[in-house]
């Protein structure tokens, strides 16, 4: 049980160091950010795609079209597989403003 505890308060950790990247907006940490989603199946799913973009998503993506390797390319094809669906009226301030309120104290 305390293991379980220990790994949902690691993921939590990882997540708001996305975050703070994300609010951040150094396109080069796209990379970071894309690593982190992709070490676990748990990492995938609880760090959101738009995370990816705190920079924009066409910045992202010019910034990763520029870049060689597996890695960025398998990142760049989910980014363009998820644009209609989830970069939909993209707004970071929207979503820092999301998180901010997830975080905050009750």
């Amino acid at each position: 049980m305390r293991i379980k505890k220990q790994e949902a308060v690691d993921h939590e950790y990882l997540k708001t160091l996305c975050i703070l990247l994300f609010c951040i907006g150094n396109v080069e940490d796209t990379v970071l950010i894309w690593q982190a989603k992709r070490k676990n199946q748990d990492t995938g799913s609880y760090i959101d795609v738009q995370l990816l973009c705190g920079a924009g998503y066409e910045k992202t993506v010019t910034y990763l079209e520029q870049k060689d390797g597996d890695q960025v390319r398998e990142q760049l094809n989910y980014l363009r597989q998820c644009e209609p669906y989830d970069f939909v009226d993209f707004s970071k301030e929207e979503w820092v403003s999301y998180y901010k309120q997830y975080y905050e104290e009750p």
